[in-house]
């Protein structure tokens, strides 16, 4: 009885490593449906308006100029594989803003790598510079820009303005 047990008890801690193996065998990452770059950014505005109402600010518009200079920021690292806040030419975050039409930049958050709008907004809301940008009651605008790699890997920028 004894044996029967302990084979029992190996058996039911040996299962979900032998599942987690097989699927991870058959799982194809490459193969994986991605989210669309512009469901990544809808997603990631609305996950940040719940954060930003849950800690008393206004929701922010979505502006298309500010949308411009993020998309193209996040081209820009998602095409060099350089993942700063530093552009193309040496730009900043202002000046991008600002040469897309809008006068009154106030701050930028950037990402890579995660796999959904959840993920990246948690990761911001768990580093305490992004998550003062994203809760500065003062900003009214914002554009996200989720841009691709060659490889699949997203490049997220996200510009706010007062």
């Amino acid at each position: 009885m004894r044996q029967i047990l302990r084979r029992l008890a190996v058996t039911a801690l040996l299962a979900p490593v032998a599942a987690l193996a097989a699927a991870t065998m058959t799982a194809n990452p490459a193969a994986a449906a991605k989210v669309s770059e512009q469901a990544l950014q809808t997603q990631i505005n609305q996950l940040v308006n719940v954060e930003r109402a849950e800690h008393g600010c206004g929701a922010l518009k979505v502006n298309a100029q500010i949308t411009a200079a993020a998309r193209a920021h996040s081209a820009y690292m998602a095409q060099t594989g350089k993942f700063s806040h530093t552009g193309k030419g040496g730009s900043r975050f202002s000046t991008r803003i600002k040469n897309a039409g809008y006068a009154k930049p106030s701050a930028e958050n950037i990402a890579w790598g995660y796999q959904s709008a959840a993920a990246v907004v948690d990761g911001w809301m768990k580093s305490p510079g992004h998550r003062t940008n994203i809760l500065n009651c003062k900003s009214k605008t914002v554009g996200v820009g989720v841009v691709y790699s060659a490889g699949g890997a997203p490049y997220y920028t996200q510009d706010f303005g007062f």
